[in-house]
């Protein structure tokens, strides 16, 4: 196997300014998750993905959406992505959706001003009325690591900074 990224937390600072801006919440509050979260890992060696883990404990009604700041960072190398999905469990029991289908975190992201933290928006899709609980340390998303081409002719020069939008 190839050996190509890395997980890391963003810093304190970063994480309790995400989750404030997010959740609310006090300092002390942010301060006590940040301390729990756990990097992500696979569950076997034969497993694609890597889990994401849930850094408190959320309730998603059915048709609700949440966006979790997950308080992770991934540093990859070049020519590779990291492409994120719910897991799949999740998506057969509750129909749980990523808002943008699938996650892509390019390989500079993890240099942009946010230092890279990874965030995702869900969605509760049950059609059966089901109520999704994902308890504190619930794998919720599995990033898989891809490698990725370039055209012969690319010829982009443009620095990220930041996530959404960032790029155009």
């Amino acid at each position: 196997m190839l050996r190509i990224g890395k997980f890391e937390k963003v810093s304190l600072k970063r994480f309790m300014q995400d989750w404030k801006k997010v959740f609310g919440g006090s300092d002390l509050d942010a301060e006590q998750l940040y301390e729990k979260i756990t990097l992500p890992r696979r569950a076997t060696t034969g497993s694609a993905g890597y889990d994401f883990w849930a850094p408190d404990r959320f309730i998603l009604a059915p048709g609700k959406t949440l966006k979790i700041p997950t308080g992770i960072r991934a540093i990859i190398e070049d020519g590779w992505v990291l492409a994120c999905f719910p897991r799949s469990s999740l998506g057969f029991q509750y129909r749980l959706q990523m808002d943008n289908t699938v996650g892509i975190i390019d390989s500079d992201y993890s240099q942009s001003d946010n230092e890279g933290h990874i965030f995702c928006k869900l969605t509760n899709d049950s059609r059966e009325g089901k109520e999704l609980i994902l308890e504190a340390g619930t794998g919720f998303m599995q990033g898989i690591f891809l490698p990725f081409g370039i055209t012969i002719d690319d010829c982009t020069t443009q620095k990220r900074n930041g996530g959404f939008g960032s790029t155009n």
